[in-house]
């Protein structure tokens, strides 16, 4: 039977597998991360009026995905130097010496030292859960664990508010990220006996020795998103326009770097060449991803300016978006291959719709458009992410499909990262630079979700070009 008439197993013949059960725990690394990205807005107030320091709240959420970001992109790489379950280990213990240091923060400034660490060890840990599928699990169960992740990620974002407030309400905010502290403790100690065998266990070996650690093109990688962090947080338009140029140099000039030493690259080989299966894969979902991002951070002030509407309905509304995500990945899990880059297409146009629903929609203040809207974009990561991210990483070259595993989430972070900076330019632009009212909130409306179709536009057609391409792939076959 060939590769393509495959049948995938079910649910119950996973679990009894053992390798659903495995992998479950290996993504409490993620809902460590997402739940404590999260969590940060709710605990805030308390925060605040206990270690001051209100200017630098902005930094409470860009240092974390500055470090976030910059340790996703060495994961790949460092299970070169050590073995995946080491990896595993230090970046939850990294994780928790960055939650005990936030909870025993006597200022902002030790604070935000504690966000870093956490970001560091948060982002590995999200991008070993990429690289654990890829070295321990077989390659046609790919798409259900992606699947989990979607699902974990879509919970525990959602979670992580609530956690935040549960703790802030009946006992500290520091008592919040001191149980991140021991949870970080426990899954480090637990992967000790959960990770075994020689794929967790060794090192990947290289023929030709270990490779060079490429700290230059990670020092400049980090240095792009603290200039695109800096571009979203920046209420000057001039200056939030030349730091996200900088930024984006920076990207490019960390490819550039990056591609010149192809023994110890963090990305894969031409990773936005859209004339190869990667590239289009990468290009897709770091598109999508910029081009959403936008609700999420500003829709809920639009709507309750504009329209009056509550906050818990728009809290509704979000959450059905992550509902409909989390929902649409199971249930599409179980596909067959050959049906894999049609879902792919569909997912991207969905999200697409969704996106051009936003305009017209949040400037009307129809609520059950915009609902509509949310669940159609959330729905269309739901389908299209498991099989993209399978692709992505099936289509790599041998060699380079561990760096590309790690290098899935930290493009998907690095689209929401230059899109949430595009967003505040755009929105100040339009006229939030002159105070928050209803006129300001309505004139944002009418530009925000526009200005970022042309995201969604290219999202589409790189999904369309991996569906050509198998097309191409059959012909040839």
């Amino acid at each position: 039977m060939s590769h393509a008439q495959e049948l995938r197993p079910a649910w119950r013949d996973l679990w009894a597998s053992g390798d659903l059960g495995r992998f479950c725990f290996i993504s409490l690394g993620i809902v460590l991360h997402a739940s404590n990205e999260t969590m940060i807005a709710t605990i805030m107030p308390s925060m605040i009026s206990d270690i001051s320091g209100v200017e630098l709240v902005g930094w409470s959420l860009s240092i974390y995905e500055i470090g976030s970001i910059t340790a996703g992109a060495a994961a790949g790489r460092l299970v070169s130097y050590m073995a995946l379950r080491t990896n595993m280990v230090a970046a939850a213990l990294l994780y928790a010496a960055g939650a005990a240091l936030c909870a025993t923060a006597p200022d902002m400034h030790w604070f935000l030292a504690g966000r870093l660490l956490e970001g560091f060890g948060g982002g590995a840990l999200v991008s070993l859960s990429y690289v654990s599928i890829e070295r321990l699990f077989p390659r046609l169960i790919w798409p259900q664990l992606f699947a989990i992740i979607s699902v974990v990620w879509g919970v525990s974002a959602f979670g992580g508010p609530l956690v935040g407030a549960l703790f802030a309400e009946t006992a500290s905010w520091r008592w919040a990220f001191g149980a991140f502290a021991i949870a970080g403790a426990g899954m480090a100690l637990v992967s000790l006996g959960v990770l075994r065998g020689p794929q967790a266990t060794q090192r990947k070996a290289s023929p030709e020795g270990v490779p060079p650690f490429p700290w230059l093109p990670l020092l400049v990688m980090a240095a792009a998103i603290m200039a695109i962090a800096l571009a979203g947080v920046r209420t000057d338009l001039a200056s939030a326009v030349i730091l996200l140029a900088v930024g984006a140099v920076g990207l490019a000039a960390f490819f550039l770097l990056d591609a010149r030493k192809p023994r110890s690259r963090l990305f894969p080989t031409r990773p936005l060449d859209m004339r190869t299966q990667v590239g289009n894969g990468i290009v897709m979902m770091a598109a999508l991803s910029a081009g959403t991002i936008t609700f999420s951070i500003y829709g809920p002030l639009i709507l309750t300016s504009l329209h009056g509407i509550s906050i818990l309905t728009t809290g509704y509304i979000i959450a059905a978006e992550s509902i409909a995500w989390s929902v649409m990945s199971i249930l599409v899990a179980k596909a067959q291959p050959q049906h894999e880059r049609a879902i792919i297409l569909a997912g991207a146009l969905m999200i697409f719709g969704g996106m051009a629903g936003f305009v017209f929609a949040v400037p009307g203040g129809s609520i059950p458009l915009i609902l509509a809207c949310a669940v159609l974009q959330g729905g269309g990561f739901g389908i299209a992410w498991p099989f993209v991210t399978r692709l992505i990483v099936s289509s790599a070259r041998e060699e380079e499909r561990t760096v590309t595993s790690s290098a899935v989430p930290t493009m998907q972070r690095i689209g929401y990262a230059t899109g949430a900076a595009l967003a505040g330019i755009v929105a100040n632009a339009a006229g939030f630079s002159e105070g928050l009212s209803g006129e300001t909130a309505a004139s944002v409306a009418q530009w925000l979700f526009l200005a970022f179709l042309p995201f969604g536009v290219l999202g589409s057609v790189a999904a369309l070009r991996l569906m050509n391409g198998e097309r191409k792939r059959t012909t040839m076959e």
